[in-house]
């Protein structure tokens, strides 16, 4: 018995004298703690919405840093029972947890770690994760010395907001985002446990990679917590019993990605490669309800038209395992075969594992399959054919898409697959952008169908032939020369001279037909393309070009010959939504803005775009009057004309717009507004072709603002237009008040004779005595 305790005490003299030695030789190589005392974590470049709702963020790590008085307690406490449960006591080291560790791996146990939360943070912060004594003695001295000069909530502030918990999330309150789309306080027990249980392997127990082992962890986490008595037995049943709604890789929260590089290049223009690493917080004009409403809008109606277009054909083909292989095996092998393909959130990428004429069999990325047939695969019933050209060809192994829809009944007990048709992703393009008009403060902003795919931004660097909603600018310019709303226009052919327009221009209606003598009020409603062109004969192109500037068009996108008549010249969107901003907001001009705020990490604003000021006389640039009568032509067109549609769906008179389509199709527009919000759509395709013989603004863009308004509007009461002064209601028509006896022009391109001589008409004098000087 002396001999074994003289053996054990030797040993112990010897290991004291070895830890002796690793502790002499050791300490002088531990760096300072400069990096823990003055934490200052990796922070992403996050961008907002005006009201606070996150966009996007830039940045290798996902990380939101939180003081520890900030995360909960809950939270805490979980972390606490599975990673050290003794860590509120030891001073850094755990020998009680080093002698478990030792026996388990001495008995052929479960193979454990001892590490301390400290430890860990040493780790993290100094160390690399090599299992070598060094590395290991190292992180123990190390943990001793943080013990000693932070406190226990620091070092757990510095574990908590540190540590890399998997889908590139650092720290609990990113994973809460990533995992659940929730901030830590909303979080449930059973969803923190889950959380709690990433540490140890994130990537092994991660629970959208692997949602068996992710919940074996969380039951492991909740033991642990129960055992130390942070939760009740209720509780835990409670967490054991409750089904966790993991946010899918796929899902956004809120689709403003083109807001988002917008964002991203302002900052990083400023502040280099720092921009994505200090926790700059960029607040943007958007709001968040008005942005998924307009990205919504964008998606349905691109997807809508793209449903009239013939199918294009499988987007790929793979190979798949041979018929008779094992069903697992085909199924990995399906998985394989689709992991190079950019998956949807709502155009599901799939690939055909069966094709047959009346029917298809495909698997989606989630390793669900899914049976087509009847309705479901019309779309692509021609590719199905064995006959089929094999660019079109749908055969096993093809890439495809398939959407979400409402179920679809059995028939006569075929096993019809429910809930899913074909579908393909299109190739056209959308953009939308709404403004509020009496301060430019852009609210939405969809820059293109799919920004990973098209990262153009259409809202802002398409430059595009606006159409027929370039109109109500020549007819504001000719309210000014007299021609009033009654004022009969000849809507008959038309030559020429090539001085005017280039030789090849044929100028006809888009309905194909001529209606004689009509007044202004008909022409705008029916957009008729050669009383357009009559009226810009009749005022001069220079004057119209120069009053088309007011709005903030540039003046030198803009043809100077008859073309300019029918908006053959060059605008974007956002441009676009600016000028009607000007009719919206009564005639003054407005900038747009979508960048509102920037600051550092600490909330020191770095940048702010200059405050919303109330609208002014000095900022008109056109007469009040003027608008009014305009306005009162765009809202015939909502109500009887072109877009008549919109008034009928949104069921209220305060709408206000203009069809847009160009030559063969290529663009369709709708543009108009409520008083309080404008808003622009534009559909095409980027390298321009028609959109189709059939195609125009106000079928494939007016929905698109309809389906965008009726929720901006949602609660926005009426508000009926009030004539300002200048003006006079004749013969249940508006006229300036100067013309009330007559003396407005009344007819053009009929009975020249009839026309009042030039000095009658109004001069730049009289626009500046009206409140607007000339330019």
């Amino acid at each position: 018995m002396r001999g074994v305790l003289l053996a054990l005490v030797i040993v112990i003299a010897l290991v004291a004298a070895a830890v002796g030695a690793a502790v002499m030789w050791l300490t002088p190589d531990l760096p300072a703690l400069d990096k823990v005392k003055d934490y200052r974590p990796r922070q992403p470049l996050q961008v907002f919405t005006s009201d606070r709702v996150e966009i996007a963020q830039f940045g290798s790590e996902r990380r939101q840093a939180l003081p520890i008085s900030r995360i909960p307690m809950r939270m805490q406490d979980a972390v606490i029972a599975v990673e050290d449960a003794r860590f509120r006591e030891h001073a850094g080291i755990d020998p009680l947890g080093v002698a478990r560790a030792v026996v388990a791996n001495l008995t052929g146990g479960m193979r454990q770690g001892a590490s301390t939360i400290t430890q860990q943070v040493a780790r993290t912060f100094f160390l690399s994760s090599q299992r070598t004594f060094e590395r290991k003695a190292k992180e123990a001295l190390l943990a001793l010395k943080i013990e000693r000069e932070l406190s226990k909530d620091d070092i757990l502030e510095l574990y908590m907001n540190q540590i890399y918990l998997g889908q590139h999330a650092y720290g609990f309150a990113a994973a809460a985002q990533v995992y659940f789309g929730k901030a830590l306080d909303d979080l449930t027990i059973a969803e923190a446990a889950m959380l709690a249980g990433l540490p140890q392997n994130p990537v092994y127990a991660n629970p959208i990679t692997n949602a068996q082992r992710a919940r074996q962890r969380q039951l492991i986490v909740l033991s642990r917590m129960r055992a130390t008595n942070v939760i009740t037995d209720d509780e835990l049943a409670a967490a054991k019993a409750e089904t966790l709604r993991l946010r899918s890789p796929l899902q956004v929260s809120l689709h403003a990605e083109h807001v988002a590089e917008m964002a991203r290049r302002m900052v990083f223009e400023r502040f280099g490669e720092e921009a994505y690493s200090q926790g700059i917080k960029v607040y943007t004009s958007i709001v968040a309800s008005d942005q998924q409403a307009a990205w919504q809008a964008v998606r349905r109606g691109v997807l809508a038209y793209d449903q009239r277009q013939p199918y294009r054909g499988p987007e790929a083909t793979e190979e798949l395992l041979a018929d008779g292989v094992d069903g697992a095996e085909q199924e990995r092998a399906a998985a394989h075969a689709l992991k190079d393909h950019r998956d949807d959130e709502e155009l599901r990428v799939a690939i055909v594992t069966e094709a047959a004429p009346d029917h298809l069999l495909a698997q989606l990325a989630s390793g669900e399959v899914v049976r087509l047939a009847g309705a479901q695969i019309a779309l692509a019933q021609k590719a199905l054919r064995a006959d089929a050209p094999a660019e079109l060809a749908i055969r096993r192994g093809a890439i495809i898409r398939v959407v979400r829809t409402a179920p679809v009944p059995a028939k006569a007990g075929v096993p019809v697959a429910s809930g899913w048709k074909i579908t393909q992703w299109p190739d056209v393009e959308g953009a939308l952008v709404a403004m509020n008009p009496s301060n430019g403060r852009v609210r939405a902003l969809v820059g293109g169908f799919e920004f990973s795919r098209q990262p153009f931004n259409h809202v802002t660097q398409a430059w595009r032939q606006p159409g027929s909603s370039f109109k109500p600018f020549l007819y504001s310019a000719a309210l000014e020369h007299g021609v009033m709303p009654a004022t009969l226009i000849n809507d008959a052919p038309l030559v020429v001279d090539e001085s005017q327009a280039p030789a090849s221009w044929n100028p006809q209606n888009s309905d194909g037909q001529f209606d004689g003598p009509i007044t202004l009020r008909q022409a705008l409603a029916r957009s008729k393309n050669l009383v357009s062109i009559r009226l810009l004969q009749q005022i001069g192109v220079p004057v119209a070009r120069d009053w088309a500037g007011r709005f903030g068009f540039e003046v030198d996108k803009q043809p100077d010959n008859l073309t300019f008549a029918l908006g053959a010249g060059s605008t974007s969107p956002l441009q676009m939504a600016a000028a009607y901003s000007v009719l919206a907001n009564g005639g003054f001009k407005v900038a747009p803005v979508v960048i509102e705020r920037i600051t550092d990490v600490h909330g020191v604003t770095l940048f702010e775009a200059p405050p919303a000021q109330a609208l002014a006389e000095p900022d008109r640039v056109v007469p009040a009057r003027n608008v009014f009568v305009t306005n009162s032509l765009l809202q015939e067109v909502t109500r009887s004309g072109t877009a008549a549609r919109a008034q009928q769906a949104l069921k209220r008179p305060d709408i206000y717009g203009k069809t847009g389509t160009t030559n063969d199709a290529v663009d369709a527009w709708f543009a108009g507004f409520q008083p309080s919000l404008a808003a622009v759509v534009w559909m095409g395709y980027d390298e321009p072709r028609s959109l189709g013989s059939r195609e125009s603004g106000g079928g494939v863009s007016l929905p698109i603002w309809i389906d965008y308004m009726a929720r901006a509007l949602k609660g926005i009461p009426v508000r009926p237009a009030e004539p300002p002064e200048g003006v006079q209601r004749v013969n249940d028509e508006w006229v300036y008040s100067e013309w009330a006896q007559g003396g407005a022009l009344e007819r053009i391109g009929m009975d020249e004779e009839l026309l009042p001589p030039p000095s009658s008409l109004p001069t730049a004098a009289s626009a500046a005595a009206s409140g607007v000087p000339p330019r």
